[in-house]
């Protein structure tokens, strides 16, 4: 048997209509995660739609696990979602990070309890929709995670935390296809999702305004019940936090925009609306275009500076997880993605004494940004990944 993580998207659904094809025996599972009313509205109070995680999804999952004769089940794991990716997500930006919430969605929930459930039905795999593909490699021992064949559309830089029992239980039906063929296998199924559009944006910011989301967060985050117990220190990036006590909503207040020579410029308006790189929206003048190049969260500062500030050839990359590798034992020549969209760098990797990774590239990198993903290739393996620092 085969547990396959329904989204209610065509990805999912296609994957499920292709394993179902070759004669797996299917059980569905999808995951209710946030409550889309909850915060979700517009400046003047409308609700806003989403196209993922959203109760139509589930409907859409439930509808297709029916056309195609498997049973169906909807876990919540709102309470997991909001301690494992929601509130880190607003904690990091209060810290200047910039943070990647579908590789903790990827790594705490849809593998992690996927995996779980689907020991608890005696399920040998856990199939979804991802493009990507993995493989066992015998004179490794390892198993390896490798991009799609369909390059414009792999998925494997969020992947990059999944453990070696994570991918030992891993399928990816759809990691030699393209968009137009998941499609194409879909219509010809008769699934109602063969059309559905895509979706791009976070699935709890519908409208990707995320600095409106975080105070709307920390507004309700004020009146929520409290445990004796206090959050674990602001200053552990992208860690898993419990709900333990109230943000500290003051991260938000205004403070000053400086340029790399520490001449004050302006004022901001919250350290959470600004982002590595971010050229608009800074609302101060300047002879020439400058750039965010550091945000301060100490100091509750946004510094400034040249297109040629932002250049930098050397990063520090933390809680590393190796997947071809069982650990880093000497210098590597790999290429880099800093971000999910960005084109891949050759650099070299050095273990630093305290488990830490030096990133050294051959050529200088724009806006390598703190809390961001960095995930290492070689060709199409991942060798690994972590976080930026």
């Amino acid at each position: 048997m085969i547990a396959v993580a329904m989204s209610g998207g065509v990805d999912s659904s296609t994957a499920a209509a292709l394993l179902k094809s070759q004669g797996h025996d299917l059980v569905g599972f999808s995951m209710q995660l946030w409550n889309q009313r909850r915060i979700n509205v517009g400046p003047e109070g409308e609700p806003l739609p989403s196209r993922c995680c959203s109760l139509d999804d589930l409907y859409d999952a439930r509808t297709v696990a029916v056309k195609l004769s498997f049973p169906f089940y909807v876990i919540n794991l709102e309470n997991e979602f909001e301690r494992d990716v929601v509130r880190p997500f607003v904690t990091n930006y209060l810290n200047g990070l910039t943070p990647s919430p579908c590789v903790a969605c990827n790594s705490f929930l849809k593998f992690d309890k996927l995996v779980e459930l689907a020991k608890s039905v005696d399920a040998e795999k856990v199939a979804t929709g991802h493009y990507a593909r993995v493989l066992y490699d015998e004179t490794r021992g390892r198993w390896l995670l490798q991009r799609a064949v369909n390059q414009a559309k792999d998925q494997s830089y969020f992947l990059f935390e999944l453990t070696q029992e994570q991918l030992s239980y891993a399928m990816f039906p759809l990691g030699e296809m393209n968009k137009q063929q998941v499609r194409e296998i879909a219509e010809a199924a008769g699934l109602p999702t063969a059309h559905k559009p895509e979706s791009q944006e976070i699935c709890f910011i519908p409208d990707g305004n995320y600095a409106r989301f975080i105070e709307k967060y920390l507004e309700e985050d004020k009146t929520a019940p409290t445990s004796e117990n206090e959050l674990p220190g602001l200053n552990q990036p992208l860690m898993r936090s419990n709900r333990r006590s109230n943000l500290d909503s003051s991260k938000l207040s205004p403070g000053e925009i400086v340029s790399t020579s520490g001449e004050v410029l302006g004022i901001h308006q919250g350290i959470h609306r600004y982002t590595i790189g971010q050229r608009k929206g800074l609302g101060i003048s300047a002879p020439e275009p400058v750039y965010v190049v550091q945000i301060d969260a100490q100091k509750n500062r946004i510094v400034v500076g040249s297109s040629d500030a932002l250049l930098k050839r050397e990063m520090i990359v933390q809680r590393v997880n190796w997947i071809a590798i069982e650990d880093l034992t000497r210098p590597i020549t790999v290429t880099v993605k800093i971000r999910s969209r960005a084109e891949e760098a050759a650099a070299t990797l050095t273990k630093n004494e305290n488990g830490s990774v030096l990133v050294t590239f051959d050529e200088a990198q724009r806006a390598i940004t703190p809390g961001q993903a960095a995930v290492f290739y070689d060709s199409d393996i991942v060798v690994g990944g972590g976080w930026i620092s």
